[in-house]
């Protein structure tokens, strides 16, 4: 195991962590630190995995600025079969990111060159911090005020995470000015915001046989709801062999959850535009608005690199368990189906995934 632009080792939490973490946040790719193994790749493992990962957490969420809400995980793995803490890190939306101690200056900007952390040029933080300056969900405004979270709490409570008084500050609800933001608007128990489910006949619009909108309340209940719907509709088909019954689905259902959540956590919702799903009696196509994230290239993007465009709510729906490890949504997809059912478009992404409707090397099949 060796050190390179997107891996780096640590043995122990030293006085450089943020600094590693600062260059990774303001990388084009992100990357991944490994605390328990040296410098030279050789695994030693952690002794108090529960207290190292409560101080990293800690530690980015205290040290870092502005927020890394969303754009980091901390996860154990075992290697050689020892324990090591795996921290993987998206490429942050807000760069130039810094250590809160250091400020927005040579000695507190990082990035990730080659295999090591170097200080960012005072050209290069202005750059950045001229490209952070636009509108993100955290600082729009709620284009409502009463905004309720009986719902939020609701699944909250179901996956035994207490909100307490403060959660629309710690969950970043809310404006700087301490009014409810945009994040906190998807969110509340009702809205204006609504994602469209359509069917279609045959392959292309002409006959439209279903057209249901799911929102106007809390976007984790609408998704939660889209997901239903497209798990009835995604057919089960078996076959009967001999020895054992074979079953598969339309589409794969775990490629087509992740491409379903992706476009819900990733869509551009300041335009106005959500995401649409279109059933058709070929594929099923799922668009989201925005296109790539400014910065994220399309290489980047089938090397499953993370640069979440709402880490607001990329944090919820993690909390949701909607999402697991950052990036890992691509890879499922990626594992089942090839680049060609990605389409890109300055504005647009979609996913348009082939349906099948039988076993097609046999015919005795049963609809399940």
């Amino acid at each position: 195991m060796t050190e390179s632009n997107r891996i780096e080792y640590k043995l122990t939490l030293t006085d450089k962590f943020e600094r590693e973490v600062v260059a990774f946040l303001n990388y084009s790719e992100g990357g991944i630190i490994y605390i328990g193994v040296d410098n030279e790749g050789n695994i030693i493992g952690v002794n108090d995995i529960d207290d190292t990962q409560l101080k990293i957490v800690d530690r980015i969420r205290n040290n870092i600025s502005p927020s890394t809400l969303g754009l980091f995980d901390v996860v154990l793995e075992k290697l050689e079969d020892k324990p090591v803490v795996k921290i993987i890190i998206s490429s942050g939306t807000e760069k130039p990111y810094y250590i809160k101690s250091k400020g927005r200056s040579e000695s507190g900007c990082f990035i990730r060159v080659g295999n090591s952390a170097q200080p960012m040029t005072s050209q290069m933080i202005d750059v950045l911090y001229q490209r952070y300056n636009r509108i993100t969900l955290g600082r729009m405004p709620s284009p409502r005020g009463g905004l309720t979270f009986r719902q939020l709490r609701i699944y909250y409570d179901g996956k035994g995470l207490e909100l307490n008084e403060r959660f629309k500050s710690s969950l970043e609800m809310l404006t700087l000015d301490g009014s409810d933001n945009y994040v906190g608007y998807l969110l509340a128990d009702e809205n204006g915001v609504s994602m469209k489910v359509a069917k279609y006949a045959g392959t292309d619009k002409v006959d439209l046989i279903e057209n249901e909108e799911y929102g106007y309340c809390c976007l984790v209940k609408a998704t939660e709801r889209i997901l239903d719907k497209l798990t009835v509709e995604n057919k089960t088909f078996a076959k009967i062999t001999p020895t054992v019954r074979l079953e598969k689905n339309m589409v794969n259902k775990v490629a087509l959850r992740e491409a379903v959540i992706n476009a819900i956590v990733h869509n551009d919702y300041s335009s106005g535009v959500t995401p649409l799903i279109e059933l058709y009696s070929d594929k099923i196509n799922i668009t989201s608005y925005g296109g790539l994230v400014d910065g994220m290239t399309q290489e980047d993007f089938f090397s499953c690199y993370s640069k979440p465009r709402n880490r607001e709510l990329m944090r919820i729906f993690r909390d949701m368990e909607l999402v697991e490890q950052i990036g890992s949504g691509m890879s499922r997809i990626l594992k089942v189906y090839d680049r060609s059912i990605f389409k890109f478009t300055p504005n647009f992404l979609t996913v348009s995934f082939p349906t099948e409707e039988s076993f097609v090397e046999n015919n005795l099949f049963n609809s399940a």
